[in-house]
Parts: structure tokens; sequence; C-alpha cells
């Protein structure tokens, strides 16, 4: 299926690049919903390279979000709400009125926060590792505040140590991480990660009730397993399956298990494929 990465001038202000596989605009207006990746905290769109070549007939969108990879990097706009508008504006560039969305790690949270504010774009959702809350200053944000212009490659690559990996995952894969933290600086480092732990966790502002599909390693050490019970119990049906030898890093540790799973998931409900 034939792929871009295609420029969107958003009505927020701001523009970004945006993976685009298949023919959205045919599929949308056959009344169809196509899959929206949200990449996690200090990666971008090409964090689901692996998922994405494992997806090959999904009409999909992965955008960069604010301040990440290629997008604008202004010095403000990184509330959880405001990071969800520019989702939103994503969507209306698209002329899209739904979409299955899936979100990894804190991605999952801007996707929590997508079904809470605006339920009439989420037809799924598929969270990936993702918290049930970020509230408060998590335990690496005093060494993300002491970051400094240019932002070490070294401290990128030591960085990668706050997530335990149980499987192999290629070196080339790690170096096009390191990439996409390089390309922050480190105002949006710390002006992004704010916004995430001084946000009300989304499930507490709100309800979530489509189908939901929640994908987390048993190994993970940040987001506990009692967090992913809880978040669970708030989304009516939601369906925990948890990936026994597997990190916080679902999406980098297990790609293949992810698109069987999520393949899986929407075939059941919508006959996607």
């Amino acid at each position: 299926m034939e792929s871009e990465v295609r420029t969107l001038s958003l009505n927020t202000g701001i523009s970004v690049p945006c993976f685009v596989q298949g023919n959205l605009e045919q599929a949308i207006d056959d009344g169809g919903a196509a899959l929206l990746l949200l990449h996690a905290w200090g990666e971008s769109w090409r964090s689901f390279n692996r998922l994405i070549a494992l997806l090959p007939t999904f009409k999909i969108m992965a955008p960069d979000l604010r301040g990440h990879g290629a997008a604008d990097k202004p010095a403000d706009g990184y509330s959880l709400s405001e990071l969800v508008e520019d989702v939103v504006a994503v969507l209306e560039d698209f002329g899209a009125k739904q979409a299955h969305v899936l979100g990894s790690s804190s991605g999952g949270y801007v996707a929590q926060q997508l079904a809470v504010s605006h339920p009439d774009l989420v037809a799924s959702l598929t969270l990936v590792g993702a918290p049930l809350t970020l509230h408060g200053r998590p335990p690496f944000a005093a060494e993300v505040e002491q970051l400094t212009e240019p932002i070490s490659e070294n401290w990128i690559r030591e960085s990668l140590s706050w997530y335990r990996m149980l499987h192999t995952v290629p070196a080339s894969y790690i170096e096009d991480r390191v990439q996409d933290g390089l390309a922050m600086p480190a105002a949006i480092w710390k002006a992004s990660l704010r916004g995430f732990y001084e946000a009300v966790p989304p499930t507490e502002t709100g309800e979530i009730s489509v189908p939901t599909l929640m994908l987390w390693g048993a190994h993970d050490h940040l987001v506990p397993r009692q967090h992913q019970e809880t978040l669970a119990s708030r989304i009516k049906g939601a369906r925990l399956q948890i990936y026994e030898d597997t990190g916080h890093l679902v999406l980098w540790e297990c790609p293949e298990r992810v698109a069987e799973d999520l393949r899986s998931f929407l075939g059941e409900l919508f006959k996607v494929s």
C-alpha cells in the first residue's frame, strides 16, 4: 500500500509531519475509520515503523506530536488538553469523523484524554503500556529539569536505562530513538514532561466508553499492575492483555504481538483489516 509523509498546517497554529498509509480520503469518504498512532514522550511517529510494516493493509495516520520529531517546537502549548487539540486538528485536516486510536506509553495518555473530551472522534482505543496517571513529578523529573543546550547524546542513551527491556530490540531501532531524543531541545523535554505530570488524569475528568484494548508488560516498573487494573475497571468493557517477560516498552519489544492483537481486536469488533 502506498505511503507518504505529509506536512500538515494545523488550525492550532503549528505544522507537523504526518505519516500516511493508504488512501485516507477515500476511506473516510466511504465512511471508514483510519488507525491513528500517537507516539510516546521523547519519540516521533517513526517509533511505529516496525508496527506499521506489520499492518500493510491498514489505513494509517501517524503524526509527530508538538515539539517532537520534525514538528514545530513552540515555547508553549504542551498541556495535555492542548496536545489533544493538536490531535483533533490532525483529524480535521483529513476530514476524519472518527479514528481507531492507538497510543504508546504517554501517547496512550493523550489517547485517553481524546476519548474523554472528544468521544465522538474515537471509534476504539488501544493503549500500549499507557499510564493511569502521570500526576505528580516522576522520579526523573529533577534530572530533566537540569538539562541544558545542546542536549547530550550520552544523556539520551543513558535515559534509555530508565526502561528495562527483556527482549532484543534491533540496534537500528534504538539509534532512531536516540535521534528522536536529540531532535528535542532541552526546553521542550522540560515543557512536555510538565504538561503530562501537571494534568489531571483523564479518567478522573470523565468517562471512556469506547471499545478498549490494553496491552501491558508484566515487568513494567513505571506503570504498575494495580494501576492497569484500576484503569481497566474505569473503562467499561476494557480488555487487559498482559505480556509476560516484557517491560514498559511493549511497542519496542513486541511489535509483532501488538500487531496481531490489534488485528484481532479490530477485526472482531469492526471487521477492520
